[in-house]
């Protein structure tokens, strides 16, 4: 089976590559920041790809805290719609498409057991969360967030027109909320990314 791995920043895919076996049949992807950059780099690298796999560090929800994995059930473009007075509105209840992209379920259950990762949905975003009160509304609307990216939903996006199935996997760095980068633990989780998808596609 052909495994693709995307990343976002060259970081993360080094990460990765020192964690893989020599002999591992998994090809790697640095393919940019945010949605649009990664979903045109994904498509494009698709052919004879078995399973991709977008893999990151980001922000987490509830009491995820640095260093601990967050693995996907399913993975939502929580800020594609459109704002109303009544509130954000998504992309489905306009009418015009999905933000949301089910990961296969026996597929999620087995990333998240052999990662050790916690289960739930994990937001693609393409304005990073910097408030308390963004952070507060995202939950509100997606109660069993666990993480927050900027790539998923775009890797999906390239997979679910190709007919690949998909997933993915993120490290905490820092908790979604105000910014504050004294605050944050990359080299922590960059160090659990990389045994996490190392485990997960041992």
């Amino acid at each position: 089976m052909k495994v693709l791995v995307v990343t976002a920043v060259p970081a993360e895919c080094e990460a990765i590559a020192a964690a893989l076996p020599a002999d591992a049949d998994v090809a790697l992807l640095v393919g940019g920041v945010g949605p649009a950059a990664v979903a045109a780099a994904t498509a494009r690298a698709l052919d004879g790809v078995d399973l991709v796999l977008s893999a990151g560090i980001g922000g987490g929800f509830g009491a995820l805290s640095a260093g601990e994995v967050a693995v996907a059930s399913t993975i939502a473009f929580a800020d594609l719609g459109a704002e109303t007075p009544d509130g954000f509105v998504p992309l489905s209840q306009l009418g015009f498409g999905t933000e949301r992209y089910e990961v296969a379920p026996k597929l999620a259950v087995e990333l998240a057991d052999r990662t050790g990762g916690h289960l739930g949905t994990v937001l693609t975003v393409a304005t990073v969360t910097g408030t308390a009160a963004t952070a507060t509304a995202l939950a509100e609307r997606f109660p069993d967030a666990v993480a927050e990216g900027m790539e998923g939903a775009g890797v999906a996006a390239a997979a679910t027109l190709c007919g690949v199935p998909f997933g993915e996997v993120r490290a905490i760095s820092n908790a979604v909320g105000p910014r504050d980068r004294d605050s944050w633990q990359i080299l922590l989780a960059l160090q659990s990314l990389a045994r996490a998808v190392a485990a997960a596609l041992a």
